[in-house]
C-alpha cells in the first residue's frame, strides 16, 4: 500500500480497496489555468481544489481523484498563461470522468470547484447528466458559497480575482509561490444591480464573463487583479482553509450516511 490517497499513486488493486473503504465515495478537484495577477501563479484555481481535497480525503480516507486543470476563462485570455476550453467540452470530459470511476464502484462524488463561479454552470451539466443517466450522487462543493458565513469576520471584500480571499489562501497553502511584491490592488468599484459574489445581499443580474474588451482595461491598470491583495495574510487563510476543509468533511460523511 502506498498509503496515499491521490488516485494516481495508487495501483488498481489499491484503488479496489479504496472503493470500499471510501463508501464509494472520491472527491475531484476541477480548477483552471489563468492569469491571476503579477502576484499568484496561473495554477491558483487548481491549487484551490487539491489541497482543500487532499486534506478532507486525509480526514476522511476518502480517495482524490487527479485535477482537471483547466477550466472556462475566455475573459482572461488578454494576459499570458491562460489556457481556456469550452464549456461543453469541460461538461463532456467531467461527466466521463465520472462515468469512468462509476464504472469502478465509486458512486457518491464531491465536485470541489476552484475557478469561482465560471467552471459553475459546466459543473451543474455533467452532475445532472450524471445523475440522470448513471444513477450515481454528485454535489459541487464552491469555496465562495461555502465560506459565506465567516467571510466577513475574516475583514475581507467581496469576491473578485487574485483578491485578498485567493491570496491569503495562497499565502497559507503555497507561500513559495506567492509574490506580494508584485501585488496591485484594484479595488471593487459598486454596479448597479451586479455582483458576482455569492454572499451579496442585493438584488443583482447574473454573472456573464467579461469580453477581451472589458477586461483590457482592467488589466492595464491591475496587472489582472480584482480586489485588494494587500489585506491578505497567512492567518486569515489559514481560517478561511479550515473553515472549507472542516466543511467538506461534513458534506463527506452526510454523503457517505446518505444524508443528501
Amino acid at each position: 500500500m502506498t498509503g496515499s490517497i491521490r488516485l494516481q499513486d495508487m495501483t488498481w488493486e489499491e484503488v479496489r480497496k479504496a472503493v470500499e473503504k471510501s463508501s464509494k465515495t472520491i472527491l475531484l478537484p476541477f480548477g483552471s489555468t489563468e492569469q491571476h495577477g503579477p502576484h499568484l501563479p496561473v495554477g491558483t484555481d487548481t491549487l484551490v481544489a487539491v489541497t482543500l481535497a487532499e486534506d478532507a480525503g486525509q480526514k476522511t480516507s476518502v480517495p482524490v481523484a487527479p485535477p482537471l486543470w483547466f477550466g472556462w476563462s475566455p475573459h482572461h485570455m488578454i494576459l499570458p498563461g491562460t489556457i481556456t476550453i469550452r464549456p461543453d467540452l469541460l461538461a463532456e470530459i467531467a461527466f466521463d470522468i465520472i462515468s469512468s470511476l462509476h464504472h469502478h464502484g465509486f458512486e457518491k462524488f464531491v465536485l470541489i470547484n476552484g475557478h469561482r463561479i465560471v467552471n459553475i454552470a459546466w459543473l451543474q451539466m455533467a452532475g445532472e447528466r450524471a445523475k440522470r443517466e448513471l444513477g450515481v450522487k454528485p454535489v459541487i462543493f464552491d469555496p465562495a458559497y461555502m465560506s459565506k458565513s465567516i467571510i466577513a469576520s475574516l475583514g475581507w471584500g467581496q469576491v473578485g480575482h487574485a483578491e485578498e480571499i485567493e491570496t491569503s489562501h495562497m499565502m497559507y497553502r503555497y507561500p513559495d509561490l506567492v509574490k506580494m511584491d508584485r501585488a496591485i490592488d484594484n479595488p471593487h468599484r459598486p454596479k448597479p444591480l451586479y455582483s458576482v459574489d455569492p454572499s451579496y445581499e442585493g438584488d443583482t443580474l447574473c454573472y456573464v464573463p467579461s469580453s477581451p474588451e472589458e477586461m483590457r482595461a482592467a488589466t492595464l491598470k491591475s496587472g489582472g487583479t480584482s480586489g485588494e491583495p494587500s489585506k491578505a495574510s497567512a492567518k486569515g487563510g489559514e481560517c478561511y482553509h479550515d473553515h472549507l476543509v472542516s466543511r467538506l468533511v461534513e458534506i463527506i460523511r452526510m454523503l457517505q450516511m446518505e444524508k443528501f
